[in-house]
């Protein structure tokens, strides 16, 4: 038995004003980069949209740019060349303390009916040698996703499912049958009749349109895995809101 859950979409702005630092080492000194946003949504009313990035450090730091559209296969991630993004400008170089704006932009028409995923790679370059530089330095490569709005209404579609292994862990899986992703950020679960969850589990993984995700939770000494025929509460935070689903466990 497998239960399904239909989402209604739901942006959520605080995603798109963070900011996130990212740190490349290298024995001389670091490149401190701020991304906002970390995510760019694009449609058929919006074919445009912008990222700035940010340099904290004390050196320029040069950059490239490649768009790459996204799928999966069996969970593992997947990119194949596109040409359906434009992204601008493709390489530049951030002087420290300052900034870079970057656009994205959307070649075509979006999809009917599905949503499209992209995500963009920025790659920090290697400078150009020095005589007196004799340590290594570890390069930024960082990749933001980008979605594209079908014209109907986008939502994902969720069916959960539990089952026990043959050695006694429990297996969640969550296939998305809608035309949109989710991202599902982390969840709890809850025994019945009772308000606590048992167990909590970071996620932060996307389910793309179609694909399936798996999380495995050993049995410990901290929790029991519930037997076949509980009924179990799932809650979820998802970058499409907070949901909840009860989920029968499975043999």
């Amino acid at each position: 038995n497998t239960y399904i859950l239909m989402l209604s979409r739901v942006i959520i702005n605080a995603v798109f004003g963070l900011f996130v630092f990212l740190v490349g080492a290298t024995v001389v000194n670091a490149a401190a980069i701020g991304v906002s946003p970390v995510r760019v949504t694009l449609s058929d009313k919006q074919k445009i949209g912008t990222i700035t990035l940010r340099n904290d450090g004390t050196n320029p730091v040069p950059m490239q740019l490649e768009a790459l559209k996204w799928s999966k296969e069996e969970g593992e991630d997947v990119f194949t060349s596109t040409r359906e993004l434009i992204v601008s400008p493709p390489i530049f170089t951030i002087p420290a303390g300052g900034s870079q704006l970057l656009r994205v932009g959307l070649r075509g028409a979006p999809d009917a009916k599905r949503e499209l995923a992209y995500r963009i790679f920025l790659q920090e370059l290697p400078p150009p040698p020095s005589p007196d530089f004799n340590g290594a330095k570890m390069l930024m490569r960082v990749s933001l996703p980008v979605f594209v709005l079908p014209k109907v209404a986008a939502n994902p579609l969720l069916r959960w499912q539990a089952v026990r292994t043959s050695d006694g862990s429990l297996k969640i899986s969550l296939t998305n049958d809608g035309n949109a992703h989710i991202q599902i950020i982390n969840f709890s679960l809850s025994k019945p009749g009772s308000a606590q969850p048992w167990i909590s589990q970071k996620a932060s993984d996307y389910a793309l349109i179609g694909q399936s995700l798996d999380w495995i939770l050993p049995a410990s000494a901290d929790y029991s895995i519930p037997k076949s025929g509980t009924t179990i509460q799932l809650f979820a935070e998802t970058d499409a809101g907070d949901i909840e689903a009860e989920v029968l466990v499975l043999p």
